[in-house]
């Protein structure tokens, strides 16, 4: 080994290491340190992780020309072809990120990964029949894949073959029983059935399982308010707000409750709250009966209108 190549490769141990420690910048340093050396820019190894970390850092343009350098040393490792789709799928490139992800298999035909991000990206496209079949292509591979079976599960709910959704979310809950996802979808699934008591007590279970989770929060609140069980859905959504107080629709929520039982003062401080978090919920006030009695008070008026 020549000097120049024991510098690269003492340059990316310590890359390497600071990489592992998630010291981003440092790694950057120390693989660029190798990258200038003679030779260095010839690193397939290395370039991947510099496009690794860079995508890391959010340096998308960086990632990519690093990646493309790669490839072009290296056409037949399918890594590279997964990395670029990874790549483009974060920057919701997803007709460019499928592209990639299928040569990767093409590579590799057992690349489950490859297939559940293709799948997912048919998913953001609105291709559901697609994205349900490389889902199955995924369990296929990895059966124990418990997130694919939920994507499943909410593929199916959207396209109402109820059935088929609990069938996909029970095998999720086979491989984890407390899997908040499954848990939530099943609350879903079972409310849209009918079946509020199953679905309120899915909802709790996700909850306790996951509480960081706002979304059974939510939907659990929302039954209670629809049943106008107000004071239940206020106790709830301050226990949501306790664990996720940047929320915006969890003040919204309790704001509603809230206004329903004309307790309009905390009303107003909760809808107020709510659209400092996220402006848009201003337009869905317009539509929202639920806040009637608030829209008609001076103090709501004065901050929003009359709308």
């Amino acid at each position: 080994m020549d000097k120049s190549q024991y510098m690269v490769s003492n340059y990316k141990i310590i890359g390497d290491k600071f990489k592992d420690e998630k010291k981003l910048e440092q790694a950057i340093e120390f693989y660029s340190k190798a990258y200038n050396y003679r030779d260095g820019s010839h690193d397939f190894e290395l370039l991947l992780n510099m496009g690794l970390v860079y995508e890391e850092l959010e340096e998308y343009k960086l990632a990519e020309e690093k990646y493309l350098e790669a490839l072009d040393i290296n056409q037949e490792d399918p890594s590279i072809y997964y990395c670029l789709g990874v790549l483009y799928d974060v920057q919701e490139d997803y007709e460019k990120a499928i592209e990639y992800y299928k040569k990767c298999i093409e590579l590799e035909p057992d690349y489950d990964r490859a297939y559940f991000y293709i799948a997912n990206a048919y998913d953001e496209l609105g291709d559901l029949h697609k994205a349900i079949d490389y889902y199955k292509k995924t369990v296929a591979l990895a059966p124990d894949d418990k997130v694919a079976y939920v994507n499943m599960g909410a593929i199916y709910e959207e396209l109402d073959e109820n059935a088929l959704s609990i069938e996909m979310l029970r095998k999720s809950l086979e491989l984890d029983p407390e899997y908040y996802r499954a848990l939530f979808n099943m609350g879903v699934v079972h409310y849209k059935l009918g079946k509020s008591a199953e679905a309120i007590d899915y909802y709790n279970a996700s909850i306790q399982s996951n509480p960081n989770s706002s979304d059974s929060f939510l939907n659990l609140s929302a039954v209670y308010i629809d049943t106008r069980e107000l004071e239940k859905a206020i106790e709830l959504l301050n226990r949501a707000i306790d664990y996720n107080y940047d929320i915006a629709d969890l003040y919204y929520n309790r704001g509603c409750s809230y206004s329903l039982l004309g307790i309009f003062d905390r009303a107003m401080d909760d809808i107020i709250h709510s659209v400092e978090l996220d402006p848009d919920l201003v337009d869905y006030m317009k539509t929202d009966h639920e806040i009637d009695g608030l829209k008609q008070q001076r103090s709501f008026i004065e901050v929003f209108g009359e709308i």
